[in-house]
């Protein structure tokens, strides 16, 4: 029987010479090590030389469509508006940076406000965060865009949404120095705000600013105007536009 074929081993390698374990061990040149040493001496210094990175702000977007909304609400659009609400209110607490009010767009701000109040029609926080928050800027024309947003929603829903307007008006007297402003919302206070858990101080306001516009007899026909509409009819109260009206006339007369 026949042995079986096998392959013959290599042969084993040739020993390095002397010369090659030589070079192997022999140290880099010194002008290398140097360079690598100036090279990353120089990575250092550019990397600490840079700025630091710095946080950007993002624009507030515009808000989605109503319809949007709805759909991403699953049935909840209550739970939804808070979580909407959340989200304006943070953003101008952003990673690494603040945003002042008045870097804000505020027509973009108006826009998200509106779509709070379209999911949740009875929320108020939109329209306290719109008179409070937002509109105590010192940018006169952003602290307008709010006001004018919380006139516009104060007539669907007068007598729940009176007191923002009310706040409204104070911000336009007082803030704004703009009295013809602030008596327009007082006047829609008083001819649309007619429930009776309306106090009386809201209905009474447009006098008060009326006075300040030194418009003394506008302020005596909305006095008589009040005691003859038959909406007074808490005794203190008929007895305080009573004497108000009573010094008016004196003062009016010559």
């Amino acid at each position: 029987m026949a042995a079986a074929s096998s392959t013959p081993p290599l042969p084993p390698a040739p020993p390095a010479s002397r010369s090659t374990r030589a070079a192997a061990q022999r140290p880099a040149p010194r002008a290398v090590l140097l360079a690598v040493l100036l090279a990353l001496a120089a990575q250092i210094g550019w990397q600490a030389s840079r700025p630091p990175p710095r946080a950007r702000a993002q624009d507030l977007p515009p808000a989605p469509s109503l319809a949007a909304l709805q759909l991403a609400a699953l049935g909840d659009p209550v739970a939804l508006s808070k979580a909407t609400m959340l989200y304006v209110q943070g953003f101008d607490e952003q990673a690494g940076i603040s945003i002042a009010w008045r870097d804000l767009d505020y027509r973009k701000l108006a826009g998200w406000l509106q779509r709070v109040l379209e999911l949740d029609p009875r929320g108020q926080y939109p329209l306290l965060a719109a008179s409070e928050v937002y509109g105590a800027v010192t940018d006169p024309a952003r602290a307008r865009l709010m006001l004018d947003f919380v006139y516009a929603r104060f007539g669907e829903d007068p007598n729940r949404r009176w007191p923002w307007l009310a706040h409204a008006a104070l911000v336009a007297r007082h803030r704004l120095h703009d009295l013809p402003l602030a008596r327009s919302y007082a006047q829609a206070i008083r001819l649309h705000a007619t429930g009776p858990q309306v106090p009386a101080w809201a209905r009474e306001l447009e006098i008060f600013i009326a006075e300040d516009m030194n418009e003394r007899d506008s302020a005596r026909a909305l006095i008589g105007g009040l005691l003859r509409s038959g909406q007074i009819t808490d005794p203190h109260e008929l007895q305080f536009l009573s004497d108000r009206l009573d010094q008016l006339n004196a003062d009016h007369k010559p």
